[in-house]
């Protein structure tokens, strides 16, 4: 047992983390929970994108394939097949789209934590007249986890689409919409109702034991944009998620070392500080995207992205739970970066890939996005996609060997 969880593994405030005097370092205890990484390991992860919350632009072929080509969300592809048939497409989809093969080989290339992003909507009884949302995810879920427990890889379960979006016009929130809706008394309610839900089913359901994390709400507005919303979001919503799940694990029994980590987006993201009206910030979490592609401050060459990506420092606080390997659309096929039909770019790719993760290791560690997509922009970009930058020779087999790159 450790001193301090000043380790990079526990990623909380370093000044509010309160240790606990019967936590675990390494958390399969008898009973099979895993609620920590083990030893001093930083997160080094991939989110499993478009598994329950399908976003066309990376799986443009899998949509096409369920009747929904051209369609812009899953809401779309619903209210244009029917309920029912809907929800047979999207139970071949999950059925197929991440298997146990998949969660083998992240695995064996040493990754220790796969990011979940579920809808709102896989709580079924949440769901209103008049929204529309594929049926029977849930089956698929605990399958997933429990996978994912059997591996011992590390769970963070992220609330990636809120009640009446959370942001506009984005397909990861489901529906696309002008004005995002999700910032009202009744779905903070209802986001609340999904996630002392889901607080309760990790803590009761066997195969949910590497379950550690859970984040309240991935992405939302930025407070430049939509100031009051992020504001009323920050002081009521926030406060309110975390007390939902404590007091069901409290109402539960669960033991100090067994808590979840309540996981928020970081003040880099620009909604403010999420901490200023938490009632506590034991066991918090914060999450930073960090994407150098829409970074508009870096040349967008070879040595203006190597340069960025060396000399980059997030908060220590974090785990930057999205990031890729891709680059600003204008260069992203052109003759110094790009890599459609060509096979010679892989080597400055992976050291792009080691930059990235040495800055992002300085802190708690990192969730790259994506583990698996589909011919974006009409062939495989693999940039946005783990497993087939693996496959390229872009990312190496070892996860946790970017050091011996020396990228810098």
């Amino acid at each position: 047992m450790l001193s301090t969880y000043a380790l990079s593994l526990l990623v909380t405030l370093a000044s509010a983390w309160t240790p606990q005097s019967n936590a675990k370092v390494f958390g399969r205890d008898t009973d099979g929970v895993m609620r920590w990484l083990p030893g001093n390991d930083k997160f080094r992860g991939v989110n499993l994108g478009s598994q329950f919350i399908i976003e066309p632009w990376m799986a443009s072929d899998e949509f096409s394939s369920m009747g929904c080509g051209g369609l812009n969300d899953e809401w779309s592809c619903v209210q244009s097949l029917g309920q029912d048939a809907a929800d047979a497409a999207f139970q071949k989809h999950w059925d197929s789209w991440i298997t146990q093969d998949d969660i083998t080989q992240m695995k064996s290339l040493g990754l220790n934590t796969v990011r979940i992003p579920v809808g709102f909507w896989i709580r079924e009884d949440l769901v209103q007249e008049g929204e529309f949302f594929p049926r029977g995810g849930i089956q698929y879920l605990d399958r997933l986890v429990g996978w994912c427990n059997d591996a011992g890889i590390y769970v963070i379960m992220d609330l990636h689409a809120g009640p009446g979006a959370q942001f506009p016009n984005q397909q990861y929130t489901g529906h696309g919409v002008s004005q995002p809706g999700f910032y009202t008394e009744a779905n903070y309610e209802r986001a609340a109702d999904f996630l002392e839900w889901m607080t309760e089913r990790i803590h009761t359901n066997a195969t949910y034991a590497s379950v550690g994390m859970l984040e309240v709400l991935n992405e939302p507005v930025h407070s430049g944009d939509f100031p009051d919303q992020a504001a009323d979001m920050v002081n009521t919503y926030y406060p309110l998620a975390w007390n939902r799940i404590r007091d069901t694990e409290s109402k539960l029994g669960v033991s100090d070392d067994k808590r979840l980590h309540i996981q928020f987006m970081a003040s880099a993201w620009g909604s403010g500080d999420p901490t200023s009206a938490l009632p506590s910030t034991d066991f918090a979490a914060f999450d930073d995207h960090r994407y150098l592609k829409w970074d508009t401050s870096i040349t967008a060459t070879k040595d203006g992205y190597l340069n960025a990506a060396c000399s980059d420092k997030r908060a220590d606080n974090v785990i930057v739970g999205e990031w890729s390997i891709s680059v600003a659309d204008n260069v992203q096929d052109n003759d110094e970066l790009g890599i459609k039909n060509r096979s010679d770019q892989a080597d400055w790719y992976q050291k792009y890939w080691a930059a990235q993760v040495l800055a992002f290791e300085k802190s708690a560690g990192w969730v790259f996005w994506t583990w698996k997509c589909n011919w974006i922009t009409g062939y495989d970009d693999w940039r946005w996609c783990y497993q087939s930058a693996v496959a390229a020779g872009a990312i190496p087999k070892d996860a946790g060997s970017a050091a011996s790159i020396n990228p810098c």
